[in-house]
């Protein structure tokens, strides 16, 4: 329990999501001198699946998530109307579990503060439940909050783990299966098969809203796993999500350099602008803390960490554009299509958020999957810079 007045620590991470999670262990494990606290009202890394290819994390680093894979496989397979291609190319899954056990063995009794912080500064926090706790620095990881800034569209799923009476037949995860119906933007399925019995079934949506329809993506999920002939016994897990895809915005507006609070994760904009996933960037950040933390000016350290991400980003937000402002939303399947036709090094490194110049290139190089004068009008607002 937090004292009323006095009580201090080195480092108070506030969020224990992906971001703060993964913080916290690299901070416990290259600097065990530190006095480590975290807040989280709630379960620690909540109810997530988070998956990613060897290649969005450098070999350097892999060391922090090694120990939360709890779902591994070689290959990935992609499905579109007029194309089905096999990838051969390392997958991970890590689960909310799986980080939670991480964390609540590395933190020692005590160090887990499970409230609210009502409010946070630079060198303390209020609790709802009451009482102050002063550190060094506080770095909020709280993950994103709605960002009047950007103009965004949306990522939206609903995700459910299928125990499927007599199993399921799916060898290798298939990343998007867009040959369902277009519903609602571009729409597809995702699937990891955990076990011979136990699928994940993801149904996602690139909308232009974020408003999402459980039920009825439910429903859909339902009507997917019936015609593939499963009989699904139990649902064993389910999660849902709404993610910005960042199609402009001003960084300055979204971190003003008057907050001098430390951020991490997507509360600093640390996700990629096309697929709005912030694993890749969570790693980096929390690999480099060690280093950094004893800075005075921590703050400005990661606030330009932050400030040079979003730029490199400019790419994947122009990418962006095109795909919600050019693209009929039942067409934006075609965007995807094509891309799965390039290099398996060149997508490797797009989800890293690693393109190279001429990455660049060819995926811009050729008649364009969308209509051409829409392009045009899309990139010539330039405000995705």
């Amino acid at each position: 329990m937090v004292g009323q007045s006095n009580d201090k620590c080195d480092i108070a991470i506030v969020g224990g999501g992906l971001a703060g999670g993964l913080a916290v262990l690299a901070l416990v494990a290259r600097r065990p001198d530190l006095d480590v606290r975290l807040i989280e009202p709630g379960p620690i890394g909540g109810n997530h699946v988070w998956s990613f290819f060897d290649s969005d994390i450098a070999k350097t680093d892999r060391w922090l998530v090694a120990p939360l894979v709890r779902h591994h496989w070689t290959r990935y397979d992609v499905r579109f109307p007029s194309h089905e291609r096999r990838l051969r190319m390392g997958y991970k899954s890590i689960t909310g579990e799986a980080l939670a056990d991480a964390v609540m063995a590395a933190l020692p009794a005590g160090h887990i503060i499970a409230d609210k912080a009502k409010h946070v500064a630079p060198d303390h926090l209020l609790l709802s439940r009451g009482g102050r706790l002063s550190a060094r620095h506080v770095i909020d990881a709280r993950g994103a909050t709605k960002f009047p800034t950007l103009d965004c569209g949306w990522q939206k799923f609903v995700g459910q783990a299928l125990t499927v009476k007599g199993g399921h037949g799916v060898e290798h995860p298939v990343v998007m299966d867009a040959t369902v119906e277009q519903v609602d933007g571009y729409r597809f399925v995702y699937l990891l098969p955990f076990d011979a019995e136990t699928l994940f079934v993801e149904d996602t949506y690139y909308s232009d809203g974020p408003d999402l329809d459980a039920a009825a993506v439910r429903e859909r999920i339902a009507t997917y796993a019936a015609a593939r002939g499963w009989d699904v016994a139990a649902t064993t897990r389910e999660e849902s999500g709404v993610l910005q895809v960042v199609i402009a915005g001003d960084f300055d507006r979204l971190w003003p350099a008057s907050d001098r609070t430390a951020r991490i994760g997507a509360r600093a904009g640390m996700f990629h602008a096309t697929t709005g996933y912030s694993l890749p960037d969570a790693v980096r950040t929390a690999s480099a803390l060690p280093a950094i933390v004893d800075h005075a000016d921590l703050p400005s350290i990661l606030r330009d960490r932050a400030a040079a991400s979003w730029r490199r980003q400019r790419f994947y937000r122009m990418l962006g554009a095109m795909l919600f402002r050019a693209a009929e939303p039942d067409e934006r399947y075609r965007v995807f299509e094509r891309f799965y036709r390039l290099s398996p090094w060149l997508i490797a490194r797009f989800y890293a958020g690693c393109s190279t110049t001429a990455d660049k290139l060819r995926i811009l190089s050729g008649k364009p999957p969308v209509p051409v004068g829409r392009a045009i009008g899309a990139l010539a607002k330039r405000d995705w810079k």
